[in-house]
């Protein structure tokens, strides 16, 4: 586990993709384009010396996603997001089959969500049942600015998603994440706008929707939203590494998110091949907020709401007991592999949080 200022805090990253942008893979010059904008994201806010090759970035495989989740003990458990982008890449970029190979492999310390797309009518109902069958899932991502065929892109509150979002409330696949985050090019922004959330959340109350990348660049929507709908939570990927190079816009962004949303709904992700968990744990952890944004904002990154942001929170949402995982996890594959037995060998350790 992780250890900050003498206390463990137990991490879920909770925005994890294993991808495949290989040259071979790509079909489109939507694919090219795409994977040439997320290194362009990497190198903007990873530190110098942690930066990855656009070679190695394009397909890094599942012993280096091990070694960087796993490997200093910044990562406890992560949650696999699939994105398809099937039009882009010939084998997808990042399918829940694809993940599901790790997620298998190490069942006790990943989490491996769906996906659905409204588009793909009865066939992809069809889909989703049979990804739940085999993977019992608590959760699906959706792209909704996605390219298929002649479409650029579909709307969360569209009577099509409804018909899929009542079969994952059906089918108890509680948590929803849709990406609504910077655009990534050539995909179009406005269908990333965080605007369809709010009538889906509204409709669908026994379901989670996690929100990535909490609404940026659009946070003062998301915000609004959020703090009216008690089941719209905020996935930090994209707004985590704003600490490295903008530190004073992370404590902005977080003192919108704590004086809207609180420190129950906001959940800790690296985005990963994006950005290293294995760095980016501990930028986070040691971010503060200004004296300035403190009085503004009234609300405080102190470590219990760190805790849970890094972990408690999601466990809560994928009925994760962390004592339970940090006692399986002192003798488990990975902890063997990496040497990690001293990480969950002590007597404290960060509960979750109470639903």
């Amino acid at each position: 586990m992780y250890e900050y200022e003498g206390e463990d805090v137990f991490v879920i990253d909770s925005h994890l993709h294993l991808w495949d942008a290989s040259e071979e893979n790509i079909v489109h010059e939507g694919g090219e384009q795409f994977i040439q904008c997320f290194y362009d994201y990497h190198t903007a806010f990873t530190p110098e010396e942690r930066q990855w090759s656009l070679e190695e970035y394009r397909k890094y495989g599942a012993d280096r996603m091990m070694n960087d989740l796993f490997g200093s003990a910044a990562v406890d458990m992560g949650i696999f997001q699939p994105t398809y982008l099937t039009d882009f890449y010939d084998d997808g970029f990042n399918t829940a089959e694809q993940n599901a190979e790790l997620a298998e492999e190490y069942p006790e310390r990943f989490v491996l969500n769906g996906a659905f797309d409204p588009r793909d009518g009865e066939e992809g109902l069809a889909y989703l049942e049979e990804l739940n069958e085999t993977y019992d899932l608590q959760g699906v991502k959706l792209y909704t600015a996605e390219w298929r065929g002649d479409s650029k892109g579909w709307r969360l509150d569209s009577e099509e998603s409804f018909r899929f979002l009542e079969k994952c409330a059906d089918l108890g696949i509680r948590n929803v994440h849709p990406h609504k985050g910077p655009t990534i090019r050539p995909l179009n922004r406005d269908a990333f706008d965080v605007a369809d959330v709010d009538d889906a959340a509204t409709s669908f109350p026994e379901l989670n929707f996690v929100v990535e990348h909490v609404g940026l660049p659009r946070l003062d929507d998301f915000c609004w939203i959020a703090a009216q709908e008690p089941n719209v939570y905020g996935g930090l990927a994209v707004a985590a590494p704003m600490a490295v190079h903008r530190p004073r816009k992370f404590g902005e962004i977080m003192g919108e998110l704590l004086f809207w949303l609180g420190e129950d709904r906001l959940l800790f992700g690296s985005d990963y091949a994006l950005w290293n968990p294995d760095w980016l744990v501990d930028v986070v952890m040691n971010a503060e907020l200004t004296e300035e944004q403190r009085d503004e904002y009234g609300v405080e990154l102190d470590l219990e709401t760190k805790k849970k942001i890094m972990g408690e929170n999601a466990a809560r949402l994928y009925d994760i007991d962390i004592e339970a995982k940090r006692e399986q996890f002192r003798s488990d594959d990975v902890t063997e592999e990496f040497g990690l037995a001293d990480h969950y060998a002590g007597d404290t350790a960060a509960g979750p949080a109470d639903d």
